[in-house]
C-alpha cells in the first residue's frame, strides 16, 4: 500500500475521532491544561540536564563541578516539574470553567487547594510535597474537573453569594465563588481523611494500588508487555506513566538488578532481564515511546508548529526527557499518535525480550545512571556493543512506526494553518 493510501485510510478512521474529541469538554480542558502546562515543563527539563551531564562524565574536573554544584544547577526543577500537577490543576480547571462560560480565574484556585489537599500528606515534620509534582497529575485532573462541576452545580442552583453589580467584578467573583469553595475543601478533605486515616495510604497512592494487582511476576514477557503497555496509555491521557506504574515495578526492579550483579560478580549465571536499566535504556530509551525519531520528523515538517515543537525538544530527548513533546506536539489525546505511541514500544519490548533471552546481546549486569544519550546506558549496563547496535534498530524501525501517522498528523496540521491564513 502506498504511503498516500495509508494516509487516507488513517485520516479516513481517525478523523471521526478527532472530531469526537474536540467536542467533549472534559477531555479538551485536560488537553488544554496539559498544554498549557508545557514553558514549565521545558523549563524544568532544561535544568535536570546537569544531571545528564555529570552522568556523561563519570569523573574529572567537568564531573566534579556539576557534582558539587548539582543542588544549585537543578534548583528551578523543584519548583517546575516538582511541584508540575498544582500548575496543572490550575489550567484544566480554567479551560474547562471557560468551556461551560464561566470567566472567573476563581475555579483555577479553588482547584489548587483543592488539589494540595487531595495530594498533600501531612507528617511529623510537616508537609510532604511528593505527589504535588508529575506523579499527582492524575489527581490534579480529578481536582480540576470536580470543582469545577461541583461549583457550576452551585451557581446553576443560585446556592451562591450574589452583591449588587456596583460592587468590582473581582470581589463579586470572590464571594460568589465563597460557598462553592468551601464544599469544595470540605469534599476533598473528606477523600484524603478517608484515604489516609481508613486506607492508610495517600489519595495519589490509590492508581497505584489499583495498577498493583495486574502484574504479579515483571520477569516474563507478558508482565513486561502490560507494564509498557500501561505506561504509554497513562500518558496519552496526560498522566505520568513511569511515575503512576513504577510505584509497581519498581521493587521488583530493584530486586532482580541487585541479583544481577550478585551474580555476575559471582560468576554465576545472569538471569533476570527485567531491570531499571532496561527499562529507562532500551526500553523507554530518548523517553517513554522511544520518540527521537518522531522528533526529528517534526524538525523536518513543513507544519511550523510541529517544527518548532520538534526543534525545542530535540535536546531534551537526547536525554531521555521527552515530556516537551508529549505535551507540545500534543502526543496526549492525539488520535493520530494513539497507535504508534500506545502499541509501537509494545514491539520493541517483544524484540528486547527476545534478543535478551536468546543472548543476542547481553543481559542487565550493572546499574547506570538515567539520563544517558541513547546507546550509552545500554552499553554500560550490559557492556556489550551489540546492545548499542540494537538501541538505534529500535530507534529506527520506532520512527518507521510513526512515520504514516505523523504525515497524516502533519496534513492536519497544514491544513488548519492554511485556513488561519486565508
Amino acid at each position: 500500500m502506498k504511503s498516500s493510501k495509508v494516509q487516507e485510510t488513517l485520516m479516513k478512521w481517525l478523523m471521526p475521532i478527532a472530531n469526537k474529541v474536540e467536542q467533549q469538554k472534559h477531555l479538551q480542558a485536560i488537553k488544554d491544561g496539559m498544554i498549557a502546562i508545557i514553558p514549565i515543563i521545558i523549563i524544568g527539563s532544561f535544568f535536570i540536564l546537569p544531571i545528564a551531564f555529570m552522568n556523561v562524565f563519570p569523573s574529572g574536573p567537568i564531573h566534579d563541578f556539576f557534582a558539587n554544584n548539582i543542588e544549585i544547577l537543578t534548583y528551578p526543577d523543584k519548583f517546575t516539574n516538582g511541584l508540575l500537577s498544582i500548575y496543572a490543576a490550575f489550567f484544566i480547571a480554567n479551560s474547562l470553567a471557560k468551556k461551560y462560560g464561566l470567566k472567573s480565574s476563581q475555579y483555577g484556585i479553588t482547584a489548587i487547594i483543592t488539589h494540595v489537599i487531595l495530594s498533600g500528606v501531612i507528617t511529623e515534620s510537616g508537609l510532604d510535597i511528593t505527589y504535588l509534582g508529575a506523579q499527582g497529575l492524575f489527581v490534579s485532573i480529578i481536582s480540576a474537573i470536580l470543582t469545577v462541576e461541583i461549583t457550576r452545580f452551585m451557581i446553576n442552583k443560585k446556592m451562591v453569594v450574589r452583591l449588587p453589580s456596583s460592587v468590582p467584578q473581582m470581589v463579586g467573583d470572590s464571594f460568589s465563588n465563597l460557598f462553592p469553595m468551601v464544599v469544595n475543601i470540605i469534599i476533598a478533605t473528606a477523600i484524603a481523611i478517608i484515604s489516609t486515616k481508613l486506607g492508610d495510604v495517600a489519595f495519589p497512592q490509590v492508581i497505584m494500588n489499583v495498577l498493583a494487582p495486574a502484574i504479579s511476576s515483571m520477569d516474563s514477557l507478558p508482565s513486561l508487555l502490560i507494564v509498557i503497555f500501561l505506561t504509554q496509555f497513562l500518558w496519552f491521557f496526560g498522566l505520568h506513566g513511569p511515575a503512576i506504574t513504577s510505584a509497581v515495578w519498581a521493587p521488583f526492579a530493584i530486586t532482580y538488578q541487585a541479583e544481577n550483579i550478585a551474580a555476575y560478580s559471582a560468576g554465576a549465571e545472569v538471569t533476570h532481564i527485567f531491570t531499571f536499566g532496561l527499562y529507562y535504556n532500551i526500553l523507554q530509551v530518548t523517553g517513554s515511546g522511544l520518540t527521537l525519531g518522531l522528533v526529528l520528523l517534526m524538525m523536518r515538517s513543513r507544519a511550523k508548529n510541529l517544527n518548532a515543537i520538534g526543534k525545542v525538544s530535540i535536546i531534551p530527548s537526547l536525554f531521555g526527557i521527552n515530556e516537551p513533546l508529549i505535551f507540545g506536539a500534543p502526543i496526549i489525546l492525539n488520535p493520530f499518535m494513539f497507535i504508534p505511541f500506545v502499541f509501537g514500544p509494545l514491539l520493541i519490548t517483544i524484540l528486547t525480550y527476545f534478543a535478551m533471552t536468546t543472548g543476542l546481546i547481553g543481559m542487565p549486569i550493572a546499574n547506570p545512571p538515567g539520563f544517558l544519550p541513547p546507546g550509552v546506558g545500554a552499553f554500560l549496563m550490559t557492556l556489550d556493543w551489540k546492545a548499542v547496535v540494537f538501541v538505534f534498530v529500535s530507534l529506527i524501525i520506532m520512527t518507521l512506526i510513526y512515520f504514516p501517522f505523523f504525515k497524516a498528523m502533519e496534513s492536519n496540521e497544514l491544513k488548519k494553518e492554511k485556513e488561519k491564513t486565508a
